[in-house]
């Protein structure tokens, strides 16, 4: 079963806190002592959930709170105690007069991930950085040959394949070669004359193969 809520949501205010309940947090608290946190709200006349009292008490109300940067002493003071316990923020804060476990765990993200990352130091195990980590592997260099490489780790170069001349020329397309015919076939001539009007034809002859001759058709009352 889960644990049972601290108090009743829909009765109780949320946003930020006005100077008034601050005041009446402070008297009773000083009057009574902290005391158990669920009946304190009911106790003191807040309309407050008992975990934002608490919170509002201890990061930002209490007496003996540390205000201000923190020291070049208190970072090196969490990065042993983050290298001994981790993330544990309560513990660390116990080590610290004055200063709250919310505001060591935001200094810590915010600021001292980035000085340990400067030093070359891993903010999660405490270790130097490897450099093949730290810096990219360096592409070789390449020659303007083709791309082959001149390293001097490589002790043998590697084949190159042979240029090729890839030149294209565009030119309008050959003449066909003449066909021979045989003299004993020879191939018959058509004679068109016929078909466009003329009376006389002079396409067979002597020497002249004989011709296909097309008689034009015969318009209305046309006689030959």
């Amino acid at each position: 079963m889960g644990r049972s809520p601290c108090c009743e949501k829909a009765h109780t205010n949320k946003g930020a806190w006005t100077k008034e309940e601050d005041e009446r947090l402070v008297s009773y608290i000083r009057a009574h002592g902290e005391g158990c946190w669920r009946a304190l709200p009911k106790a003191a006349g807040l309309l407050r959930c008992g975990k934002s009292c608490r919170l509002r008490w201890m990061n930002y109300l209490r007496p003996d709170l540390k205000r201000g940067n923190f020291t070049d002493a208190e970072d090196e003071l969490i990065i042993r105690l983050h290298g001994l316990l981790g993330n544990k923020w309560s513990l660390i804060a116990a080590q610290l007069p004055g200063r709250t476990d919310n505001e060591i765990k935001n200094y810590w993200n915010t600021h001292i991930k980035r000085k340990l990352l400067a030093r070359g130091i891993d903010p999660q195990t405490h270790r130097p950085v490897t450099g093949a980590a730290a810096a990219p592997a360096a592409k070789p260099d390449s020659s303007d040959d083709g791309g082959s490489s001149s390293g001097a780790s490589a002790g043998t170069t590697e084949p190159r394949c042979p240029d090729l001349n890839l030149d294209l020329s565009v030119g309008p397309p050959a003449a066909a070669a003449p066909t021979s015919t045989s003299d004993s076939h020879p191939q018959p001539s058509v004679c068109l004359c016929y078909r466009l009007g003329r009376q006389a034809c002079r396409c067979a002859g002597p020497g002249t193969p004989q011709g296909f001759g097309y008689l034009r058709p015969l318009d209305q009352g046309q006689h030959i």
